[in-house]
């Protein structure tokens, strides 16, 4: 029997949901959730709130993904696209990576998904509703025989 099971995080009201079958089942505080290690934010669709332990362990662990792979696509999902470029910035500065360029932005103003390839030096955003909040990171490797790894979602402030 497959279940489909996954938490919703509601920035309003600080609350997680866990859904199932479509149905809220549970309803509990964000900061209820533990948050330990990178793979407990997998069922997440937006980013949790985290303490300055929880950020300082998941950088920890972040960072030994990142150094072990080639290179690094970046998905943000931000209520605006400043909010987002500037979450993309802070990455680049973290990991001493080279400026990224701006290449297809939005005309319009609204929630925003940007995609940043750390291999092309691209990034490229779209309006796009109903998304989560977050920093989501793929680490990719030349060797097709890794698989890549999605992290996320990170907070939008994670790499202040």
């Amino acid at each position: 029997m497959n279940i489909n099971v996954f938490f919703k995080l509601n920035h309003k009201n600080s609350l997680i949901y866990l859904i199932k079958y479509g149905k809220i089942i549970c309803k509990m505080p964000s900061e209820d959730i533990q948050i330990c290690k990178l793979e407990d934010l997998d069922k997440l669709r937006s980013a949790p709130k985290l303490n300055k332990k929880q950020s300082k362990e998941l950088l920890k662990e972040l960072r030994h993904i990142i150094n072990k792979s080639d290179w690094v696509t970046i998905g943000i999902m931000s209520p605006a696209l400043n909010k987002g470029i500037q979450a993309i910035r802070k990455i680049e500065k973290k990991f001493g990576y080279n400026e990224m360029k701006c290449i297809t932005l939005p005309s319009a103003e609204g929630p925003i998904f940007i995609k940043a390839n750390q291999r092309t030096g691209e990034i490229h955003a779209r309006i796009e509703f109903g998304l989560g909040e977050g920093i989501l990171i793929s680490c990719q490797n030349y060797d097709n025989s890794l698989t890549s790894k999605t992290i996320g979602p990170l907070p939008l402030d994670f790499f202040d």
